[in-house]
């Protein structure tokens, strides 16, 4: 199971926050979420990770869609600006 990390500072919901930490870290954990995640996030949230689902809603999906980076650590700094 992925744990849920506090944040402090953040203008999202306190529902999507938890899940985006989740998200970063199954993607520091499999290389291949990692990948998918940095080509198609959304696809890659859709499709979960080690049988779990994320709950993000529509917004959020979109927010994730708009993010280009080329490594983990671009889309963590671009994740954390949305």
């Amino acid at each position: 199971m992925l744990r849920n990390f506090k944040t402090t500072s953040s203008p999202r919901s306190a529902k999507s926050s938890p899940e985006y930490s989740r998200i970063l870290s199954a993607a520091v954990i499999n290389s291949g979420f990692r990948q998918m995640l940095l080509k198609d996030p959304v696809k890659a949230i859709c499709g979960g990770y080690s049988g779990e689902k994320f709950d993000l809603n529509s917004d959020d999906k979109n927010r994730l869609a708009s993010i280009r980076a080329a490594s983990l650590a671009e889309f963590a700094a671009q994740l954390s600006n949305i």
